[in-house]
């Protein structure tokens, strides 16, 4: 079964940091770019981050820049966000995607307050 899933989200304050995993699964991960993007009712769906098959390119969204980092480890299927800096304005659902396959997993939810 193809799947992808997300963990890793959490209640932070602002500055804090977190590190999202998204595990794949039922596909040949190491062939699939992937991306990471979010969702805010407010906003709609927002692109965060991407990175090709085997991690050696990554590209990012102008405000995560510099603050996130996309990684992945092909050995364990998965692929991860590392959040730091993180403010209220990336409070979110985010989910992991690729879209060659048009598949997503259901998300984890970030939340940063005060």
């Amino acid at each position: 079964q193809v799947q992808l899933v997300e963990s890793g989200g959490g209640l932070v304050q602002p500055g804090e940091s977190l590190r999202l995993s998204c595990a794949a699964a039922g596909f040949t991960f190491s062939s699939y770019a992937m991306t990471w993007a979010r969702q805010d009712p407010g906003k709609g769906v927002e692109w965060v981050a991407g990175i090709n098959q085997d991690g050696s390119q990554t590209f990012y969204k102008d405000s995560a820049r510099g603050r996130f980092t996309a990684s992945r480890d092909n050995d364990k299927n998965t692929l991860y966000l590392q959040m730091s800096d993180l403010q209220p304005e990336d409070t979110a659902l985010y989910y992991c995607s690729s879209d060659s396959l048009g598949i997503s997993g259901r998300g984890t939810q970030v939340t940063v307050t005060p």
